[in-house]
Parts: C-alpha cells; structure tokens; sequence
C-alpha cells in the first residue's frame, strides 16, 4: 500500500494540540477532516510526536497509508483550502518508502523557545511568545542553558504523567540568542520528555531573573526530583522547528 510524507505548519493557540481527543478540537484531527472533505476515504494520520496545547509548528512530521496513486500537490493545495482558515498549512506532501515511520524513523527534533522581554504588552506576538517585563541577564541564561547539554537523568524535567520509559536524553544542542527585544532558545535532541522543553525554560528565566544561580540548575537536575523543577514556561511560546531523517 502506497505511504505519503508531509511536512505542515501550524498555529496550535486554539487547540487542543497535535494529537487526536474526544472533543476533535486537535491539529491531527482537522488534517484528517480534510482528507475527507476532498472525498478522499478516511485516513488516519501518524505525527512524529505530539505537541501540547497551544504549542506550534514549523515542520512537524506526518505520515499516512492510501491504497490509491495520490496526486501530492492536489491533494496539499486541496486540503490546504480547508485547513487555512484552522492556521494549518501542509508545506509538503511526497509518496515516501512503504516502511518509512514519522515517529520511529526521526534522528533530531529541533524545538524553538520564543521569549519578548520588554514592558510594553505584546500585540504582533500575543500567544506566540512568552512576554516577561523583567530585565534579563543573557549572559547568564546563556551559560545555564550550556548546563542541560550532553547525557542526562531529566527525571526533574519532565511532567509526573510523563509515559516514557526512561528519563534519560541526550541533548545535542542547547543555546540562546537575542534580536532586539527577542530571546530565543533552541534545543536539539533525538527526542524530548513530556513538558521537558518548558521544564528546562523556566529553569533559565529563573537564572536570567537572578533568582536562580547555575549551581541551582545543577542541583535540580542532579536531584531528579520533579519537586526541584522551576515552573515550565508557558506553551504559546514553543515550536516544533524541524525533524530530520
């Protein structure tokens, strides 16, 4: 059976996030709608990891299972019809390998952290970044951030109904940089916890705020006590940037 690949975009302020619930009001279940809505038979679509409420994407990862020849670019600029109205929008649509997997097959995920430091409220960027009006320390989040790289036990970085097997994740990249009033954190690993991107943000703007000193991070970290944890950042400021294959 022929098996698709898309790539798509999204705004996930209003929903429930990625993954399908009872109520319907999630990304994964507006893209299968619209295979529908184009007459096409129901399909079930496959991510390659579930974002939060409210958290966006830049480049998560689907795949799907057809028992026809698909026509990817009709198929996407149909969908796209339905699915712009929702903030959704499917970049890109191939047939791909019978065995490919979203999920099992990704090597890196890359997540983006948008902070807006400064006092005037947010209007462009309201629910698409974490606004605080305190006066960070860069310099300081900048080596805190370099304390979460390599292999570690983030047993205090992640949510308590966290489902994965084991809290231990190897994190390849793990930095900020700033453009003007806007701080953002990027952070690379071949996979990430429940809450841990937000876990590990809340960890940092405790350090930028002066509250917090490395060796606080160190120690929260080295606890692995979840009762150790900074309050996670807020999810309207995180995006899945990118998977890679």
């Amino acid at each position: 059976m022929p098996r698709y690949k898309a790539i798509v975009e999204y705004d996930g302020t209003n929903f429930e996030g990625w993954q399908s619930q009872p109520n319907g009001n999630t990304i994964q279940q507006f893209i299968e709608d619209s295979f529908i809505k184009i007459s096409l038979k129901k399909i079930k679509i496959f991510g390659s990891g579930r974002t939060d409420s409210g958290v966006h994407a830049l480049g998560q990862v689907f795949h799907f299972d057809y028992d026809e020849e698909l026509d990817c670019e009709k198929i996407k600029v149909s969908c796209n019809h339905f699915l712009r109205d929702h903030l959704i929008s499917i970049l890109f649509l191939e047939k791909t390998d019978s065995d490919f997997d979203a999920r099992r097959d990704a090597t890196m995920r890359t997540y983006l952290y948008k902070i807006v430091n400064r006092k005037s409220p947010l209007a462009l960027s309201k629910n698409k970044a974490w606004h605080l009006i305190t006066e960070l320390d860069l310099e300081s989040m900048k080596q805190a951030a370099k304390t979460f790289l390599g292999q570690h036990d983030f047993s205090t970085f992640r949510s308590s109904s966290c489902e994965a097997k084991s809290p231990v994740r190897d994190i390849k990249v793990s930095n900020l940089s700033q453009v003007n009033e806007e701080i953002i954190y990027e952070i690379q690993s071949r996979s990430f916890l429940q809450h841990q991107v937000r876990s590990i943000v809340g960890a940092i703007k405790l350090v930028g705020e002066g509250k917090w000193a490395l060796t606080d991070i160190k120690s929260a970290l080295d606890s692995k006590d979840r009762k150790k944890c900074a309050p996670p950042a807020p999810s309207c400021g995180l995006y899945l940037k990118e998977v890679k294959y």
